[in-house]
């Protein structure tokens, strides 16, 4: 296992890090999916126990990548946002990274959870519902009628490994598409049902497992 596995997409060579993110070297870009801002907050509002501090670290884990890759961009496919654009908890968080990295461009495409974004005041490139990059075509979810090889989140793939309780977020490569995990730690999962050829690729303890 290692942090990081490079895999060639649509003639790319684009890296799968352990920290559930796409890197894409030739435009230093990250690509993340199903961000959730504000999803522990909602939870908490109706009575449902989770840690505070969710959001600041997930923050954290975007900053430490950008720091070691050298991006300078980040965009989410999807679902940057969970919930109202009033709560001021994760908005603390929000603006504080900005702060840190105002030259960095956080581009998002519109999920179904955004449509707030709009009016949010957020500092971010809102993309649009899809964005054609290159060979890629940017999604939030799978669309197998893209023209380009798929880049997309919203399934937040999972699965179960021998010898390592629970489940565990995963890359999903198909042969014109790759499903990121959910980059949030808040967000239930499912498993594939996959195809011959597919390949899974485990997010566990910090590292990436092709399976």
């Amino acid at each position: 296992m290692a942090e990081s596995l490079e895999r060639t997409l649509a003639g790319e060579s684009m890296h799968l890090l352990a920290e559930r993110a796409l890197f894409w070297p030739s435009r230093k870009r990250l690509f993340i999916a199903d961000l959730h801002l504000g999803k522990a907050d909602i939870f908490r509002r109706f009575g449902i126990a989770l840690p505070s501090g969710g959001t600041r670290h997930d923050l954290s884990r975007i900053a430490s990548m950008v720091e070691r890759t050298g991006a300078t961009s980040v965009w989410v496919l999807g679902d940057f946002l969970h919930g109202a654009i009033d709560s001021a908890q994760w908005r603390v968080g929000w603006e504080a990274f900005r702060g840190a990295h105002s030259a960095l461009e956080v581009g998002v495409l519109a999920g179904n959870h955004d449509r707030a974004l709009v009016r949010a005041g957020l500092d971010l490139l809102l993309l649009g519902d899809a964005v054609e990059d290159g060979p890629f075509s940017l999604r939030h979810m799978p669309d197998p009628r893209a023209p380009g090889h798929v880049l997309c989140g919203h399934v937040h793939p999972t699965v179960k490994i021998e010898g390592f309780p629970g489940r565990w977020p995963a890359f999903w490569l198909q042969a014109n598409t790759c499903v990121l995990p959910a980059f949030s730690a808040f967000t239930g999962g499912r498993t594939p049902e996959t195809m011959q050829g597919d390949r899974l690729v485990a997010c566990l303890h910090g590292q990436v497992l092709a399976l």
